[in-house]
């Protein structure tokens, strides 16, 4: 992984609310889903930042708001300093250049009726200035040698290419316009163990050699550990706790972090014995509905009254080098627990 420098990409206070709506012919509004609900975060180029949590948390409709396929409700990205959710027309095609996505299903993600060669060169359909009509087969080509591909398959159909070779087609097209930025929205939950680690190799190779920054939403903790520069740890629509791998993993400070690393599988026999599993009670609140201050406190075995109260900013505690969004923030062995 590439040193991280400058701030490439810079997210500012991110909300996205979808509305809620009653009636068939006369609709009104009732209330609203948070999807995600205040976010703020800074990227830096040639840095990887993941993205985890559990299944509604926000991870997917964040991407599709760093990729202007979605309109926030407030707040801003900005991508080397220009703002991409008000950007409009030609200046958001340009912006969209330097932001692309890596899909999570290489099955669905491809069009069957299309060969290699027209997936991977769409882009330049698009933007028809970045390569030259008569070049693009050319271009395609290389696009394919640098994610490991025959470059003599480019007349193929992704049917006739197994699912890590489809993925690797999903990440030539990422490439195409040779952005800054890549989205990879869980790139490797869909493959086999073995695959996986090709693919997780073959995106380390391309950030090292083009200075790509990435942000690599997942739910396999361990996959995010060895890729990830820094982790953000999302709940209901916020960042509740911020840091690198060694502060994240090894130094969980926030109640939902340390949940969710307890359920992470030991490999080590001996290490289950003294690992205590943290078992959360009840299920995930409604984010139409999110409880009031914390929004993690009807689950959290520290709920205190000034949960209910007063909602936490991310913000590094005492005791702790990185952010964490709880009043009760502490370091916590989820391995060696006592």
């Amino acid at each position: 992984m590439t040193a991280p420098t400058e701030s490439i990409l810079e997210v500012r206070d991110l909300v996205k609310h979808f509305p809620l709506n009653y009636g068939v012919v006369f609709k009104r509004q009732v209330g609203a889903i948070k999807a995600v609900d205040g976010v703020s975060f800074d990227l830096r180029r040639g840095e990887t930042l993941g993205v985890v949590g559990e299944s509604g948390c926000g991870k997917s409709t964040l991407a599709k708001l760093l990729m202007a396929l979605e309109r926030p409700t407030s707040g801003s990205v900005r991508i080397n300093g220009r703002d991409i959710t008000t950007a409009r027309g030609a200046e958001l095609k340009r912006m969209r250049r330097n932001i692309q996505m890596v899909m999570q299903d290489p099955y669905t993600s491809l069009n069957p009726r299309m060969t290699v060669g027209d997936i991977v060169g769409e882009p330049f359909e698009i933007h028809s200035d970045v390569a030259p009509k008569g070049g693009r087969r050319q271009r395609v080509q290389e696009l394919l040698e640098v994610v490991g591909l025959n470059p003599d398959h480019i007349n193929r159909y992704p049917h006739q290419f197994s699912g890590g070779q489809r993925q690797r087609i999903g990440i030539a097209r990422g490439l195409a316009l040779q952005p800054e930025i890549i989205i990879c929205d869980e790139p490797v939950s869909a493959l086999d163990v073995s695959i996986q680690a090709q693919v997780m190799n073959l995106l380390e190779r391309l950030q090292n050699e083009f200075n790509l920054a990435y942000i690599f939403i997942a739910h396999d903790l361990s996959v995010v550990r060895h890729i990830s520069d820094r982790i953000a740890v999302m709940y209901l629509g916020k960042i509740v706790e911020l840091g690198n791998d060694t502060e994240i993993y090894d130094n969980p400070t926030h109640p939902y972090t340390q949940a969710l690393l307890s359920a992470v599988p030991v490999p080590d026999p001996e290490g289950r014995e003294t690992r205590q599993r943290i078992i959360l009670q009840g299920d995930p609140p409604s984010p139409a509905n999110p409880p009031s201050g914390c929004h993690f406190r009807t689950r959290c075995w520290k709920a205190q009254d000034v949960c209910a109260e007063q909602e936490p900013a991310l913000e590094v505690r005492p005791g702790s080098a990185h952010p964490s969004a709880c009043h009760f923030a502490e370091v916590r062995d989820v391995v060696n627990a006592e």
